[in-house]
């Protein structure tokens, strides 16, 4: 599990888009309870409060926004916990 901070980037599923959309870290509620402020597609910004983040194997709502780490980021948090940090 990635523990979220503030500054961090995550990526929201808004439905509006076939893409993700990039947004950063606002306030952290809990490990899967966050607040957002991010970007569409064009460059409008937008924001969440209380949006879920999915951890590890969580799996995706049926509908409703929510957000997730980038492919990157949970590569480095696997290979940090491969090395026991």
């Amino acid at each position: 599990m990635i523990v979220p901070t503030i500054g961090r980037v995550v990526l929201v599923h808004r439905g509006q888009s076939d893409q993700a959309e990039p947004a950063l870290v606002s306030y952290v509620w809990s490990e899967r309870m966050i607040n957002v402020g991010g970007f569409d597609r064009n460059g409008t910004p937008f924001a969440y409060c209380s949006l879920l983040l999915l951890q590890d194997d969580d799996v995706e709502p049926e509908s409703g926004a929510f957000a997730e780490w980038m492919p990157y980021q949970k590569t480095q948090a696997a290979k940090a916990e491969l090395k026991g940090e």
